[in-house]
């Protein structure tokens, strides 16, 4: 394992630091919120009192099957990235990173088709990845005619990286198709949510995600499900089989608590045959490319570089 970024220590842990500060001031969330919280979550994660920005560059499109999906399009494409965003499969949406999409549709040539999935507790699993394999299931279909190239790739943050694994996984087995999405880009998923040693081991360390947090995260996502049932391949990819998966790679930070989930699945990956590029953020946390950081610049450059070259 090679730790990257460790000039940049200080600044990142003094960030940590402030922001754990300021999460000491709020209540602590344990279990599943009931609707009111759960509203004012949703309205207030990640963005403080502002809304996120919606460009106008941005295209709200419903595709066959009924999803909902967010499509930024340059002028220039030479591929295709299926972006599913994160939130602990509860929070997010396909128009909450406009500016980074967009960002990264221009500096990558590449047309960024985010989803709206359903999220949970209303639509717990498996209605998420059902409409995450829904959208890759359509732009393996209509990829060349919408957008003129046949190049696909996915990725996405968090449960949006678990998302990526399982949709790679549900092409593969319900379908048989392989070989379509030539890579996949993953930052800091959780891959085992019967919960890996670094899981939970973590604590109730105020950072944007925790032990306590990841298991309420579980817990809306997959309600009734005891230990043995989120093992399964089918919720948790770590398990899984994961031959003829793409080119990969896996982004987390040594202050995630889901610093194993990427470290054990980045090695069964490699151990499938297919090539893995793992990078480990010193002093990162959760989610930390959500923030204003040296790091941020940093990781955002590596993902366009790494998009923009991988399977030509």
């Amino acid at each position: 394992m090679t730790i990257t970024d460790e000039e940049c220590l200080a600044e990142t842990l003094k960030f940590n630091e402030c922001f754990a500060a300021a999460a000491a001031s709020r209540p602590v969330r344990e279990g599943v919120p009931d609707a009111t919280l759960l509203a004012t979550l949703r309205r207030n994660r990640l963005a403080g009192d502002m809304p996120p920005v919606r460009l106008p560059q941005g295209q709200d499109r419903v595709i066959a099957g009924g999803v909902k999906v967010r499509a930024f399009v340059p002028d220039h494409v030479d591929g295709v990235y299926l972006h599913i965003h994160g939130g602990g499969w509860a929070f997010g949406s396909a128009d909450g990173q406009d500016e980074r999409l967009w960002w990264l549709a221009e500096q990558a040539r590449l047309a960024v088709v985010s989803v709206e999935y359903r999220l949970a507790p209303e639509h717990p699993f498996p209605a998420g990845p059902d409409d995450c394999e829904t959208a890759a299931r359509w732009l393996v279909g209509h990829a060349a005619a919408e957008f003129g190239t046949r190049r696909l790739l996915i990725g996405g943050e968090s449960a949006g990286a678990h998302l990526s694994v399982l949709t790679l996984l549900r092409l593969r087995d319900r379908h048989g198709i392989i070989g379509a999405f030539r890579a996949a880009h993953l930052l800091f998923g959780p891959y085992d949510l019967s919960m890996t040693p670094s899981q939970r081991l973590f604590g109730s360390k105020r950072l944007l995600s925790n032990t306590g947090t990841l298991r309420g995260s579980y817990e809306m996502f997959t309600p009734k499900m005891g230990t043995e049932q989120r093992r399964s391949p089918e919720v948790s990819p770590l398990f899984a089989d994961l031959t003829g998966l793409p080119p990969a790679r896996i982004v987390v930070g040594t202050e995630d608590p889901l610093l194993d989930d990427s470290l054990f699945l980045a090695q069964r990956w490699q151990a499938s045959g297919a090539p893995v590029q793992l990078g480990v953020v010193a002093g990162a946390m959760h989610g930390f490319t959500l923030f204003p950081l040296t790091i941020t610049e940093r990781e955002l450059r590596r993902e366009r570089d790494f998009l923009s070259t991988v399977g030509g």
